[in-house]
């Protein structure tokens, strides 16, 4: 294990002793490295736990149209789970099928929850938006990232999987609108 120190210069004006001004850079590097050489015990290496959400099925990879929206409801038959899904014709993030050019989104904004139609779905173009409440933009091609407006979260995005010739939603990145969280089921 080595340790890493500052070296000490020699005294300055009004600094009693030897001086050591550290500045942000050195801070910085030495808090990194004392981190990274600490050890707590019993937390080992922290990992990430993916949340299990039911398994459905969207659509057919033979039926789904460039430029045509699937509109479902996933994970729950809720007004709040109104999803769309979308073939760009351009790769995606997060996208399936031969292309990974099939995404799937959240149709309300996460800002206050307002709907953006199917119709305001645009492929062509890898957009969704305006939304009608305060004219949000959402990049479809980058998981769904806020280009112009309210919102400071993207369209939560639904993790799609391909099985067959089967679409299949199998999760969700981000918070659906309305819900503390999104395995719970709704009242």
């Amino acid at each position: 294990m080595s340790s890493f120190r500052v070296p000490l210069e020699e005294s300055e004006p009004g600094c009693p002793g030897p001086c050591n001004p550290v500045d942000r850079r050195a801070f910085l590097f030495a808090s990194g490295a004392t981190m990274m050489s600490v050890t707590l015990p019993g937390l080992g290496w922290a990992q990430g736990q993916l949340a299990k959400y039911p398994r459905q099925k969207v659509a057919e990879l033979g039926k789904v149209k460039t430029g045509e929206a699937v509109e479902f409801r996933y994970p729950w038959d809720h007004s709040n789970c109104r999803m769309v899904l979308v073939k760009l014709g351009q790769e995606g993030g997060g996208g399936v099928g031969p292309k990974k050019d099939i995404v799937a989104f959240s149709s309300l904004c996460p800002h206050m929850g307002w709907e953006i139609p199917s119709k305001k779905f645009y492929p062509e173009v890898g957009m969704a938006g305006p939304c009608p409440g305060h004219l949000t933009t959402f990049d479809l091609t980058r998981h769904g990232m806020v280009v112009s407006g309210h919102a400071t979260q993207g369209l939560p995005q639904v993790v799609l999987e391909v099985e067959g010739e089967n679409i299949l939603a199998v999760g969700i990145f981000g918070l659906l609108f309305g819900f503390g969280d999104n395995k719970a089921k709704p009242g």
